[in-house]
């Protein structure tokens, strides 16, 4: 690290929902920054693009020269680059491995070979599975029950089996991540929801019961910056889970129409996806003392101001905001 404070940060996957939200911060910070993407959803990063401390590489995180090229220079990497979600990841499971985990250990072993000193790596809290819990926490044996969420858990393991002296290894398990982004997915249960309501006025409540964890995109930038700061043996070797409301769908739907408009309508209907968990983010506030501090509510305002600047034209049928459209569609090999 430079007297400053500055990083060398390689993003993997920074022109996705989350990277495209983290990438400006990281810059807003003073930080230089690499994204290695292949910028699936068109160049995002705009507004980023001429800033003399962003370099962008188009590339594969399964390439082994792209991710040598990606490395020169990184102090960090924060690795968010993966298939995301069960159907995307179901379409080619093949591919979903490919990108997910038979690519992760080289990219660690590289990372590691490049001087990088901190490896950050964002998982998933569906690593837990089904649960009957009232609070997931850390400490629970890990039950995956999708390839998508096994090969995150497995990641995990690799990443913990090779760490060693000047590589410290941060795993992160986030709730479903909501709000507005550059790169904006349209297929995560608040932003699916505020989309409907707001175009529609109409929402479609499936089941509605279910609990799911959340956390504000901004949150989970806050994160990332963080574990830029922390001291390495205050973060090596540790996984947190990081979330905060806990809501059941039908109550995020409720809250959406709060503020959308008392004219938006709610239908329920039956689903046999009964996915429902809790999980504590306690544990991280204890130790790092980082606390979520945007709501559900603040989310969904922040999508409904795009939409009435008009910043999500053509949200019902543009591929680009729906993982599973975009991955049908651009036939990745």
């Amino acid at each position: 690290m430079s007297s400053n404070g500055m990083r060398r940060v390689l993003v993997t996957g920074g022109a996705g929902y989350v990277g495209s939200a983290l990438v400006p911060r990281l810059l807003a910070a003073g930080h230089e920054v690499t994204v290695l993407d292949l910028y699936l959803y068109g160049d995002v990063l705009t507004e980023s693009a001429g800033h003399r401390s962003l370099r962008q590489v188009r590339g594969d995180i399964r390439n082994r020269a792209d991710v040598r090229h990606a490395l020169v220079g990184a102090t960090d990497v924060i690795h968010l680059a993966c298939i995301s979600n069960d159907p995307s990841f179901e379409l080619d499971p093949a591919l979903g491995r490919s990108i997910n985990y038979d690519c992760f250990p080289m990219l660690v072993d590289e990372a590691k070979a490049a001087g990088v000193s901190r490896f950050v790596y964002a998982s998933s809290s569906s690593v837990y599975g089904l649960r009957d819990e009232d609070n997931v926490t850390e400490d629970l044996a890990l039950r995956p029950l999708t390839d998508y969420s096994k090969y995150k858990a497995m990641c995990e393991e690799v990443l913990l089996d090779r760490r060693e002296p000047g590589f410290a290894a941060l795993t992160v398990r986030p709730a479903t991540v909501c709000g507005y982004a550059p790169r904006l997915r349209l297929d995560l249960t608040v932003n699916i929801l505020t989309n409907h309501a707001v175009t529609n006025r109409a929402i479609r409540v499936f089941g509605g019961e279910q609990m799911r964890p959340n956390i504000h995109i901004e949150d989970m930038v806050d994160f990332y910056l963080r574990s830029l700061t922390w001291p390495a043996e205050a973060i090596d070797g540790r996984i947190y889970n990081a979330g905060y409301h806990n809501r059941r769908v039908r109550e995020i739907a409720e809250s959406v129409r709060t503020i959308v408009g008392d004219d938006v309508s709610i239908g329920v209907e039956p689903t046999d996806d009964n996915r429902s968990y809790h999980i504590s983010s306690e544990k991280i506030k204890r130790e790092l003392g980082f606390e979520a501090q945007r709501s559900i509510e603040d989310a969904v305002t922040d999508l409904v101001a795009a939409f009435e600047r008009g910043g999500v034209p053509n949200s019902m049928t543009d591929d680009r905001y729906y993982n599973i459209r975009t991955m049908q569609r651009v036939h990745l090999a």
